[in-house]
């Protein structure tokens, strides 16, 4: 019976994918993690990572899900100025609250690949990089690249785009955040890649996103340049810059 248990065990873990997720900022970032289409939210879903440290976490072979960093939180009420999860520390499979910067994955998607991307679709809250390790990739541009934004869009946010707190500007919304039309949020009679396309919007808002992070995508409709594709057992999520 041992023998068996621990081979079951040692076959578990071969077949698990590590993500170490390293906090590069100057201050503490509250990790949120969800999973897609009824998948468990790693580690509950949440934890905090102090400046400069990093924690491996580990996911079925199969997973599929996001991370973002979430900030300026309250560890009296668990209320995070952006990213929020509904005032957890867990998130427990909820969502962040946007603005929030996105790494999303899915394992062993089509032909058994590995699905990556870095998003501000959700708006910007903190510089995000993805980065498979050791991976196995077909040499292409996207494939097992380093996915990031790295530019600091708190410095140059539009006006009209910023999240305020007593903090300062703590976030970037996207143009559907902010302004809630159709046209933006790409809905209704805007809800295809053809009725909606951001060079046609009244201000082109994903080209400033785009234009500095071309590795990330910008909108609902954006191209799918930046999906980038792997085959790795592990993986690292950077936050900060």
């Amino acid at each position: 019976m041992f023998k068996l248990v621990a081979a079951v065990f040692l076959f578990a873990a071969a077949q698990a994918v590590e993500f170490e997720i390293r906090n590069n900022e100057g201050g503490a970032v509250w990790i949120g993690i969800q999973g897609n289409d009824g998948r468990s939210p790693l580690e509950g879903g949440g934890f905090v990572l102090e400046a400069g440290a990093s924690r491996s976490v580990q996911a079925p072979e199969d997973w599929a899900g996001r991370f973002w960093g979430r900030t300026w939180c309250d560890s009296n009420s668990n209320h995070c100025d952006t990213g929020d999860c509904g005032n957890r520390l867990e998130c427990g499979g909820n969502g962040g609250a946007p603005p929030a910067s996105l790494a999303e994955i899915t394992l062993k998607g089509w032909g058994g690949i590995d699905y990556y991307d870095i998003s501000l679709v959700d708006g910007f809250n903190l510089p995000v990089a993805f980065e498979p390790v050791n991976g196995e990739g077909d040499g292409s541009q996207y494939s097992c690249a380093r996915a990031t934004c790295n530019h600091h869009f708190l410095d140059d946010c539009p006006n009209e785009l910023r999240l305020n707190t007593d903090h300062g500007t703590v976030g970037c919304m996207s143009a559907c955040l902010a302004f809630n039309t159709d046209e933006y949020c790409c809905r209704g009679a805007h809800g295809t890649p053809d009725t909606c396309k951001s060079s046609d919007w009244p201000v082109d808002y994903p080209s400033i996103f785009k234009s500095a992070c071309p590795d990330a995508y910008s909108y609902a409709y954006d191209d799918h340049k930046s999906t980038f594709t792997c085959k790795a057992e592990k993986y690292i999520v950077t936050f900060g810059g």
